[in-house]
């Protein structure tokens, strides 16, 4: 069960529903799941809604590419609800489910496209070590210049607030519980009471 439920209309602030019908009349069409808990500071959900649908649909990344950088980052927070909603994005995006099922087990996946791989090894050395060695940093602004880089790195950023936040208001569970995200290290979610 969430730790936090959703407003109901009568239970928001005049602010609170402001932004929510802001994020329902932009690209999402919808109240997307951290803000469930972001609404509790309405300009935090605000803001990191923005963020969002700027980086979700307004980058120059192919969205193929940016699915792959949020599941890469949703699987390195175990995020199940993050997987579950950007696993279904990716394959419309045209990611292999090959990708997708190496990604999920934590191996390397098995690209075709240059593009593909960098993305893959930039977003995870950026999540194992918080940076980017010199050469894979050069291959990646040739590969995708100097402004396909900065929004890279800000979606691994942006997801990765999204990812713990998800995790620990523990939304979208238990009905988003990925099954190939079973990990040992992961705390199952807490029985309902």
């Amino acid at each position: 069960m969430p730790r936090l439920e959703a407003l109901s209309n009568d239970e928001m602030t005049a602010a609170q529903a402001e932004v929510s019908a802001e994020a329902i009349a932009g690209k999402r069409g919808r109240v997307p799941a951290p803000m469930i808990a972001w609404l509790r500071n309405p300009e935090l959900a605000r803001r990191a809604q923005r963020l969002g649908e700027l980086l979700r649909y307004d980058t120059t990344l192919h969205p193929r590419l940016s699915e792959l950088a949020i599941l890469v980052c949703g699987r390195h927070w175990t995020s199940h609800h993050e997987w579950t909603a950007h696993k279904r994005l990716a394959l419309e995006a045209g990611l292999s489910p090959h990708i997708i099922a190496d990604v999920a087990a934590r191996r390397r996946p098995e690209m075709a496209g240059d593009e593909e791989r960098l993305v893959h090894d930039i977003a995870l050395c950026l999540l194992s070590t918080g940076r980017i060695p010199r050469a894979l940093y050069d291959q990646g602004v040739h590969r995708l210049e100097e402004r396909g880089m900065v929004e890279l790195v800000a979606i691994v950023g942006y997801y990765c607030l999204v990812s713990v936040t998800l995790n620990a208001f523990e939304l979208g569970i238990p009905a988003s519980i990925a099954t190939e995200l079973d990990d040992p290290d992961f705390p199952s979610p807490e029985p309902a009471q």
